[in-house]
């Protein structure tokens, strides 16, 4: 019988790990081992991908104004400011809190850019996959959306884009209008999800005086909902404080009713009369801060009132992230 000769393999040219591209999880691995992507150079996207991010907003300019347009507040645009400012051709990067058609991203005909925030995200990242939808919206073709992807797992993250001297300064809409510059001439599906979007609107007003607190109008009641950057446990012994003493609430026919979590911060919610306007609780909002400054300055122990109210409190709170 005739010997077999040893089989010889063709020689695969060779990738550094930053020419891998990403590929699906269980497709042969670009680098040639043989292996699928995700047993090979996928492993780092994999845990990416599983990872939950809990502030994926910490150490951007306005965290809690991240964390309300996300979560709370139906239409509003930011300007947003780039390190080393925009590139050639891009007049303008906008974040929006959506988009028509759930688009991630959008490069308009004039060569500016939609970042859409309220997204569904591929991984535990929120903060990574919005920056990578953000670089591949500055390089679109104008007039064209930027569809959803995995962001790679070693992308930058909106920390390593955004300015961090930049202001954040949200612009409440009280409709998506902004999403068209000539609403009368957009397309049949973009004149639909405009119309459904602002159906389903809740009026939200910003409140001027105090950060990250949101007033918003629903059929019964109103509600001011105030995104609080203080670490958790400790807001709730100082809102706990306040509310043992009678000192929660934000004017006559207003209570403290619990808190939501997300991403990483407490969000305090009040019940308001449906009377109440956004302009009625400016002075309130200011007052309640000063008094949850002096209760987050204390660090004597909870007395037993307060370990109760403290539980009602904790009873009450809803994860939203």
């Amino acid at each position: 019988m005739a010997k077999k000769r040893p089989q010889t393999k063709a020689e695969r040219p060779q990738l550094t790990d930053g020419e891998i591209p990403v590929v699906g999880a269980r497709e042969p691995c670009p680098c040639g081992s043989g292996r699928r992507y995700k047993a090979c150079h996928g492993r780092a996207a994999a845990h990416a991908a599983t990872e939950l991010v809990h502030r994926p907003f910490e150490g951007l300019p306005g965290e809690g104004d991240w964390v309300a347009l996300r979560e709370l507040v139906p239409a509003a645009t930011v300007e947003l400011h780039l390190k080393g400012g925009l590139p050639e051709g891009v007049p303008a990067v906008t974040l929006a809190t959506v988009l028509p058609m759930a688009w991630p991203a959008l490069r308009r005909d004039d060569g500016s850019v939609l970042l859409g925030l309220q997204n569904d995200t591929a991984s535990g990242d929120i903060s990574r996959d919005l920056a990578d939808t953000l670089q591949r919206a500055l390089t679109a073709e104008p007039g064209t959306p930027v569809q959803g992807r995995r962001a790679p797992a070693e992308g930058p993250r909106l920390q390593d884009l955004l300015d961090p001297e930049g202001a954040f300064e949200p612009v409440v809409h009280s409709g998506f209008e902004f999403w068209v510059p000539d609403p009368e001439n957009a397309t049949p599906e973009v004149s639909a999800s405009l119309e459904r979007a602002n159906a389903a609107a809740i009026p939200t007003v910003k409140l001027a005086g105090v950060d990250a607190a949101y007033w918003c109008e629903t059929p019964d009641k109103n509600h001011l909902r105030w995104v609080m950057p203080h670490p958790e446990e400790q807001l709730l012994d100082a809102l706990a404080r306040l509310h043992a003493a009678g000192r929660s609430s934000l004017g006559e026919g207003t209570r403290l009713v619990g808190s939501f979590r997300a991403h990483g911060l407490t969000v305090p919610v009040w019940d308001l009369p449906s009377g109440v306007t956004a302009d009625d609780v400016e002075k309130p909002a200011a007052e309640f801060a000063e008094r949850l400054a002096a209760a987050l300055a204390s660090d004597a122990p909870l007395t037993a009132d307060e370990r109760r109210a403290r539980g009602g409190l904790t009873n009450r709170q809803v994860t939203l992230s």
